[in-house]
């Protein structure tokens, strides 16, 4: 009893440890790593250490399965140098800028949009940043409403299918990324209606906010929102592939990266971006790769402690229903997510979260969304939300309390969102039903 307790107490001591390192700015993967290697030394010496840690090195980013990380990345990076933000800016301003509050309501859109093929909230935040703000601010936009809805609009890609931290999640919990892909239409779609509505609050508050804008003619609006049919196109390829089962998930990030590059060729004229986009998409792949590994040192010196197993006993003799453990997780990913980056957290938690949800017998998929939607509020929550750094960085004469209470209506947005999936989680899981 005595070694079990201890061996228990190694793993209690290496997740603190980790959970400093990180706080401490240290990079997510050399924290798990360091922090793997050490407690598995401390544990069972360093040959047995050695050889688990070559092994799971090479099993962690081996599978065939992996290869949709880097092709998703490719079509991410691609459709940025193809510089589709600025046409999917200008569609949505022809639907709903000549509403009070439209441009920033066309924000919120194009980062929709934007995020679903890009799959990075911080890109899309920095890209909308310096497409959208020069432009509400010179129409008179209040500066606390123009960084609010780019702040907030920019979390809409972390959600809106195909995510890179869903992608992410699937991989280190063996649930359909198909699924979880499909799962997030729903929720972001509920997500960018409440920030319309958010925006529609700030100006019915405050009418000297935003002004309003007058309708251009139809000629132009039709123009512009033409000019979006490269976005519609691939994303209707990707999830119209996956949902209707004509390819799997790995084709459909093939079909992707090739369509973002194709879109890419016909923004610039030439392959002249190629070098470039590649070095990009190699540096980023290479991060998470790395992430993945020292997730897989850090899961083996859990493993071995048995945490994971006390934890999911102690839960069943608590007598907690599955519910009230999702609220209890639900409130820790949201104040984790204040201090920490969405991948950091699912990197870190999951070893020790996801046994508890299967034991209690929670849906994967439904749990992996209600993750994402706690971890997102994060990257807008001050004083240490991420996108409100981005754009505060792009804005630098914006003084960040103004970009503070910019965003709070949204905040509230995103609660009253994660109150509506976990209340209604058919919401969620509707459209998986058709997909395997």
């Amino acid at each position: 009893m005595f070694e079990t307790v201890a061996i228990e107490a190694w793993g209690g001591v290496g997740f603190a440890c980790l959970l400093l390192l990180v706080f401490l700015r240290v990079p997510i993967a050399i924290a798990m790593s360091t922090v793997g290697l050490i407690g598995g030394i401390l544990l069972t010496g360093l040959k047995p250490v050695g050889l688990t840690f070559a092994a799971s090195a090479f099993d962690s980013v081996f599978p065939y399965s992996f290869s949709v990380i880097p092709l998703f990345i490719l079509m991410g990076v691609f459709v940025t140098y193809a510089d589709l933000s600025k046409k999917l800016y200008d569609g949505m301003y022809a639907l709903v800028g000549h509403w009070r509050g439209g441009m920033a309501q066309a924000t919120i859109g194009a980062c929709a949009m934007f995020g679903a093929i890009c799959g990075s909230s911080l890109a899309t935040a920095a890209t909308m940043t310096r497409v959208a703000m020069p432009q509400m601010r010179a129409r008179g936009y209040d500066d606390g409403l123009a960084s609010g809805a780019i702040a907030a609009g920019g979390t809409l890609g972390i959600l809106i299918p195909p995510s890179i931290i869903l992608l992410i999640y699937g991989i280190l919990t063996g649930t359909s990324i198909g699924k979880l892909f499909i799962a997030g239409l729903i929720p972001g779609f509920i997500g960018m209606l409440l920030y319309l509505g958010a925006v529609r609050y700030t100006v019915w508050r405050n009418p000297k906010s935003a002004p309003i804008e007058a309708k251009a003619p139809i000629a132009v609006r039709m123009r512009q929102l033409g000019a979006v049919w490269q976005v519609i196109l691939l994303f209707g390829a990707v999830l119209g592939g996956i949902y209707t089962g004509w390819f799997s998930t790995i084709e459909a990030a093939s079909v992707g990266a090739f369509g973002g590059l194709f879109a890419a060729i016909i923004r610039h004229r030439s392959l002249s971006f190629l070098p470039s986009a590649l070095e990009e998409a190699a540096k980023t792949t290479a991060m998470i790769f790395l992430i993945i590994v020292g997730t897989a040192a850090f899961n083996a010196f859990i493993e071995r402690t048995h945490l994971p197993n006390l934890i999911v006993g102690f839960v069943a003799d608590m007598g907690l229903s599955s519910m009230l453990v999702l609220i209890l997780l639900m409130l820790m990913y949201l104040i984790l997510g204040c201090v920490m980056d969405g991948l950091s957290v699912i990197f870190v938690t999951i070893p020790i979260v996801f046994p508890l949800i299967q034991s209690l017998g929670i849906d994967p998929v439904w749990f992996g969304i209600l993750l994402v939607c706690a971890t997102e509020i994060g990257l807008i929550t001050p004083p240490v939300g991420m996108n409100l750094f981005i754009i505060k960085g792009l804005t630098k004469d914006i003084n960040i309390r103004v970009i503070w209470k910019g965003v709070t209506p949204f905040i509230v947005a995103d609660i009253v969102r994660i109150a509506v999936l976990f209340a209604f989680p058919i919401l969620t899981l509707y459209l998986t039903m058709d997909v395997h």
